[in-house]
């Protein structure tokens, strides 16, 4: 009955005005406590204490004046529109839009309750074991969109003074040069020794500036050390391990997704399992019953 932009421009716009609309329903009941209204459209009335608590504590009178007034006219040209939309539109149309809201309604409660319940049951505990066994299940669907890199590197002061002894100690990195090259690293602007971990080529773009989307291609191979220099510093580096796009992530890297992963799925489990749960103990009660159809 409705086109999909139809049905999405109404259900954002309907909640503003359902929620006048319910402050307007319950105004008319409040209209015999003997309060005086602000404002009135047909038989329904606002009030002030409708509008309070939207007014912060702080707000000046001036401002205040401001706001109720723009509140008021809002208010009042949503009801008319409203009252002739009511008027106007076909039996079809009107039909259709409070089967919408009635199906967006339930949809806001039963989906409110569902994740109360997950949350109830908050089970985020994902061992090693359940990420390893999902990757090597699935290792080709977790490829790489952008190439990785392990490596090494410093940002030495343009007139650092030691710079053979300490390339020299980046390239060998024993532990007696690990030793060293942590003793002087005060000494350093940058530095990254944990050549262990995959990270992607953008990063190390942002951490080494003469390092470029053009030109990574010529320094970032496995195994090559490099130096590069610019205006703000030298950078030495030995790259360790190279992955490039569609090559299959390493699970150190995507261990953050697989986990994510592990818990939608469990989240959907429980959710299928406590519908299942729902119409079995409704059928049992003698709440639900499906009644054979006549072909």
């Amino acid at each position: 009955m409705f086109s999909l932009a139809e049905k999405r421009n109404f259900l954002y716009s309907l909640i503003s005005l359902l929620i006048l609309t319910f402050v307007s329903c319950d105004s008319m009941w409040k209209k015999t406590n003997g309060e005086e209204p602000l404002a009135r459209v047909g038989e329904k009335y606002l009030y002030k204490e409708d509008i309070a608590p939207l007014l912060g504590n702080g707000i000046s009178k001036e401002d205040s004046v401001s706001f109720v007034t723009n509140y008021i006219n809002n208010w009042a040209s949503k009801q008319l529109l409203l009252s002739k939309a009511k008027i106007n539109l076909s039996e079809d149309k009107l039909a259709g839009f409070d089967e919408l809201v009635s199906d967006y309604r339930n949809d806001l409660y039963t989906r409110a309750y569902k994740e109360a319940l997950v949350q109830q049951v908050n089970d985020t505990i994902v061992t090693k074991e359940e990420m390893r066994a999902l990757y090597e299940k699935e290792k080709n669907n977790f490829r790489l969109k952008e190439p990785l890199v392990k490596i090494r590197f410093i940002e030495l002061p343009k007139q650092f003074l030691n710079k053979e002894t300490v390339t020299q100690k980046l390239k060998s990195f024993k532990k007696e040069d690990i030793a060293y090259l942590d003793s002087i690293g005060v000494q350093f602007k940058k530095l990254n020794f944990n050549d262990s971990i995959w990270v992607p080529v953008s990063r190390v773009i942002d951490e080494i500036p003469p390092l470029t989307f053009d030109n990574q291609s010529k320094y970032l191979k496995k195994s090559q050390f490099f130096e590069l220099e610019d205006t703000l510093g030298v950078y030495l580096a030995k790259v360790t391990g190279v992955l490039g796009i569609n090559d299959i992530a390493p699970l150190t890297y995507i261990e953050p997704t697989i986990k994510q992963v592990l818990l939608n799925r469990r989240k959907l489990d429980y959710l299928r399992k406590l519908e299942t749960e729902v119409i079995d103990e409704a059928i049992k009660d003698k709440e639900f019953e499906v009644y054979e159809q006549d072909n």
